[in-house]
């Protein structure tokens, strides 16, 4: 199955040491471009959640937001800065000596005083950290692969849709070509009839006249390869893996032949058909640049 670049997905294991939220999003991009948002202490952790996305996302420009809850009684720790307390103890009883103060120095006054006991955050096992956020990180990828999925399956289907739209014109036009080499024919007969009044009109130069344009304005060439690129767009869209680019290469082959279609021909109606080619064309490239 094709997938879409774009998906959002969300895991968490609540029931670790570590409450781990990881939320991954994707959007379209040439190339694949991922950007991973995590606290400063697992920054060691993030090329191991590159290697895990790569080898699943090969194109798209990805985002990871990952968040942390421990619990802070599990987390964070007091510790005393006892040369501190010796330099404020010091300081204190050189005031008291000097000013004959009473000695009212309290432990709660003494602990109160700026970075006397700080809080700091344990040094954590991170190979049971990276257990935990790869657990988190696997369901957050299952649930973006499976809206990815999705939404790559109703691309498909609306491309081949599409395709039939262009091969149902493509036939029209095949159907009107020969009936545009007689109406020149009968058109330009007409038309040296008034010209000339009673002069013959001279077989050979007409025929070769009417050869020239015939010759000049065919697109049978154009129609077959116009033909063979649809096919190649739904054989394209059965591959497993990436197929964005591919596809991307033979819409830009469609849309040179119709082009070329659309120069060569005089008749109204099969210019009208070339435009609505086109049009369809459009459709199916914006939604080709939904593909990985």
């Amino acid at each position: 199955m094709i997938k879409s670049m774009t998906g959002f997905g969300r895991g968490s294991v609540p029931n670790g040491h570590s409450n781990f939220i990881v939320e991954i999003k994707s959007v379209n991009h040439r190339y694949f471009e991922l950007n991973v948002r995590m606290p400063r202490a697992l920054i060691s952790l993030e090329d191991g959640i590159r290697k895990i996305l790569s080898e699943k996302i090969k194109r798209g420009k990805v985002d990871v937001f990952i968040t942390q809850k421990t619990l802070e009684k599990e987390n964070v720790e007091a510790v005393l800065n006892e040369e501190l307390i010796k330099s404020y103890m010091n300081c204190l009883n050189k005031v008291q000596n000097m000013y004959d103060l009473r000695d009212d120095i309290s432990t709660m006054s003494l602990v109160r005083l700026p970075e006397a006991i700080t809080l700091e955050q344990k040094e954590e096992n991170l190979e049971e950290v990276w257990k935990e956020l790869q657990a988190s990180l696997n369901i957050a990828m299952d649930s973006l692969l499976i809206m990815r999925l999705e939404e790559g399956e109703k691309l498909r289907q609306d491309i081949e849709k599409k395709c039939d739209l262009v091969l149902g014109y493509v036939n029209e036009i095949g159907e009107r070509v020969p009936g545009t080499i007689l109406e020149y024919r009968e058109k330009l007969r007409k038309r040296l009839k008034e010209l000339l009044e009673d002069t013959q009109i001279e077989e050979n130069r007409f025929a070769m006249e009417v050869a020239l344009l015939a010759d000049k304005t065919a697109i049978d060439e154009e129609i077959v390869r116009l033909n063979s690129h649809i096919c190649q767009v739904k054989e394209t869209l059965k591959i497993e893996g990436p197929i964005g680019r591919k596809l991307d290469f033979i819409i830009q082959e469609m849309n040179r032949e119709t082009n070329t279609i659309a120069s060569k021909v005089t008749d109204l109606s099969i210019t009208n058909l070339a435009l609505e080619i086109k049009s369809e064309i459009e459709k199916i490239r914006e939604q080709a640049q939904n593909i990985e």
